[in-house]
């Protein structure tokens, strides 16, 4: 959702909008459609950066993957801590475990690390977290499940449904999240959009630039999560996704321009 406000000369001169993620690996991404598009720049910068939890240290949750029929992702970086952990702690996964991934795209990383069959992996129709508890309502009664999340960067939302709809799971952290050192690589002052899609890059930009001031610059924001820590920390917020019309940011990105920017 796109939301209308008084437009700053940033809004209706957008050039620079800056992406706080690795850049993607394939040319073909639309995230380039939307520069060639717009003649618009994109800059690729994580903001944030994941360290994986040892198992030594994981241990200490005191959890046995193995007791659990079904496993959460919300993330492909999850998957890959999933089996990392598995890994390490010499861990095999039954063949009837199932999966519930919030998007296609993360159901289908699954392929990586195991034999993908549509039976067992189940993931939600459109990108919300709403639409991926549709998918686990119709699973709960007979499941135990087991969600893989950041030690500091869980979904609130997520862990509370489960409580309330007295789903049997556990949390199982694997990794955290840090926060990027940035400000000797660039100056946020100098974009005129940025886009956010954790809590946690919320907080990296307060880190490495405390007294940071928003003065007119189009804050966008992927995820309830990410929308609240936007808001929270006293920005306004101008992109807010996902939504029914717009399921990705470069989605919401491409409204945007298309209404905003002046040719």
């Amino acid at each position: 959702m796109v939301k209308n406000g008084s437009k700053s000369s940033a809004i209706t001169n957008a050039k620079r909008i800056l992406i706080s993620q690795p850049r993607p690996e394939s040319d073909k991404s639309p995230y380039f459609d939307l520069e060639r598009k717009y003649n618009v720049q994109l800059v690729f910068h994580p903001f944030i950066k994941l360290e994986g939890i040892p198992a030594r240290e994981f241990r200490k949750q005191k959890i046995d993957i193995t007791y659990y029929s079904a496993v959460m992702f919300t993330s492909r970086n999850a998957i890959d801590h999933f089996f990392r952990m598995c890994e390490e702690m010499k861990v095999s996964i039954g063949q009837d475990t199932k999966y519930f991934c919030i998007t296609e795209a993360v159901a289908l990383y699954l392929q990586k690390f195991i034999l993908y069959r549509k039976r067992k992996v189940f993931y939600g129709a459109d990108g919300t977290n709403k639409s991926m508890f549709d998918v686990i309502n119709k699973h709960k009664e007979n499941e135990k499940f087991l969600y893989v999340c950041s030690e500091n960067q869980q979904d609130n939302e997520i862990v509370n449904w489960l409580k309330t709809n007295k789903c049997e799971h556990q949390l199982g952290f694997m990794y955290r999240t840090i926060s990027n050192d940035i400000k000797e690589t660039m100056n946020v002052k100098d974009f005129d959009v940025i886009c956010f899609f954790t809590p946690s890059g919320v907080k990296s930009l307060y880190d490495n630039f405390p007294g940071y001031k928003q003065n007119g610059t189009v804050i966008g924001a992927f995820g309830n999560n990410t929308s609240k820590a936007v808001e929270d920390a006293g920005m306004k917020l101008e992109i807010k996704v996902p939504s029914p019309q717009q399921p990705s940011m470069v989605a919401a990105l491409d409204q945007f321009l298309c209404k905003n920017l002046k040719k």
